[in-house]
C-alpha cells in the first residue's frame, strides 16, 4: 500500500497565525519538498477557497499551487483531493491539466468530485444545485476532458456545458491522458462513474465502509465490462502521533466529523505507534492501495519526516 501527503492548503485554518501570506506559501513549498524527499507517493491538494468553519485566515488555491509544486518537487506525484466540478468551466479545466501535467513532466493525477460545500459555492456566487444534478454535470466534464485530451477539436452539446471545436494543446505528457481520480462513495452513481471513466477512486470512510465500497465497485466494473483491477483504490486518512492512544484520541480536531465520517478516533491513524501501524494493516485489508494521510501537526515538517520514517520505509 502506497502513502501519499495531503498538503495543508489553509483549509483547517493551519496559517491562522499568519501575517505574511509569502511566509506561509515558503512553508507549503518546505512541506512539498519534504514530502517529495520522503517517499510519500503524491502529494494531494484540496480544492477549496475558504477554510472549514470561521473565516479569515489563508487558503491557497490548489491548482496555481500545484502548478508551483510543479517546479519544486521530482519525484512525488502531484494531484487535487479533489478538483470541484462545480468551480471551473469544463473545457478550460481540461486544459488546464494537460498544462499542469506538461509542467509537471508527466506527474499529475486529475482528481475530480461532484462537490460539496454549499457554503463556500454561496460564498463564490456558484450554483449549488441539488446531487443529482451535481453529478449529472460531472459526468459531462469528465466526456469533455477525455474528448479534449485527445488532441482533437471537441464539439460537445450536453444539458449542462457544450464546446464547438475545443482543442488542448499540448494533450499533455502522459498517454492517453492524466489518470483520472473520482472521489466520492456514492453507491449508484459516483461508483459507477468511476467504473466507466475512473483511473483511480477516492473512497473516504472507515476501513470497513471502504471495503464494502470496494466490492460495490467491483459490480459496477462487472456490469460495464470494465477491469476492477485496472483501477487504483484510495482512501484517506488523518495521522495523530502521541505518547498514548488515549492523548491522541483527545487531540482530534472538533471539525473532524465535516470531512471524515463516523468516528475518526476509531478507525484513523490516531494513537501511538504500533496503535497506528495496526490502523494502516486495517485499510490495506480492506483493499486500499493508495492512503492519503494529512498530520495533526500540519506545519511542522518534524512530523512527515518521523511519519516516512516509521511507515513508508517499511512499505518499500
Amino acid at each position: 500500500m502506497k502513502l501519499s501527503y495531503y498538503l495543508p492548503t489553509g483549509t483547517t485554518h493551519e496559517f491562522g497565525g499568519y501575517t505574511d501570506p509569502a511566509a506561509a506559501f515558503a512553508k507549503l513549498v518546505e512541506l512539498a519538498k519534504v514530502a517529495d524527499g520522503s517517499g510519500f507517493a503524491t502529494i494531494w491538494a484540496p480544492d477549496h477557497f475558504i477554510p472549514f468553519g470561521p473565516s479569515g485566515s489563508y487558503v491557497f488555491e490548489a491548482w496555481t499551487t500545484l502548478a508551483a509544486l510543479a517546479r519544486e518537487t521530482g519525484t512525488a506525484r502531484l494531484g487535487q483531493l479533489v478538483t470541484g466540478n462545480g468551480y471551473r468551466n469544463p473545457a478550460l479545466l481540461a486544459k488546464m491539466a494537460s498544462t499542469l501535467d506538461v509542467i509537471s513532466g508527466g506527474r499529475l493525477t486529475f482528481g475530480i468530485g461532484a462537490g460539496w460545500y454549499e457554503e463556500e459555492y454561496r460564498a463564490f456566487g456558484y450554483d449549488f444545485p441539488g446531487a443529482g444534478e451535481r453529478l449529472r454535470r460531472l459526468e459531462e466534464t469528465l466526456q469533455i476532458a477525455e474528448a479534449m485530451w485527445t488532441g482533437n477539436p471537441t464539439t460537445f452539446e450536453g444539458k449542462y456545458f457544450h464546446t464547438d471545436g475545443a482543442m488542448s494543446l499540448p494533450t499533455g505528457i502522459q498517454q492517453p491522458h492524466p489518470p483520472v481520480m473520482i472521489a466520492g462513495g456514492g453507491e449508484k452513481v459516483t461508483l459507477r462513474l468511476v467504473a466507466q471513466y475512473g483511473d483511480l477512486c477516492n473512497v473516504q470512510e472507515p476501513p470497513e465502509d471502504v471495503r464494502r465500497k470496494y466490492g460495490i465497485l467491483a459490480q459496477h466494473c462487472e456490469k460495464l465490462g470494465r477491469d476492477y483491477s485496472t483501477i487504483t483504490k484510495t482512501s484517506t486518512s488523518y495521522c495523530i502521533i502521541a505518547d498514548t492512544d488515549e492523548e491522541a484520541r483527545a487531540a482530534v480536531p472538533p471539525w473532524a466529523p465535516l470531512v471524515f465520517p463516523g468516528d475518526l478516533a476509531e478507525y484513523g491513524l490516531v494513537g501511538t505507534v504500533e496503535t497506528i501501524r495496526k490502523r494502516l494493516d486495517g485499510y490495506r485489508e480492506a483493499g486500499v492501495d493508495e492512503l492519503i494521510v494529512g498530520f495533526q501537526n500540519a506545519l511542522d515538517a518534524d512530523t512527515l519526516r518521523t511519519f516516512a520514517q516509521e511507515f513508508i520505509r517499511s512499505e518499500q
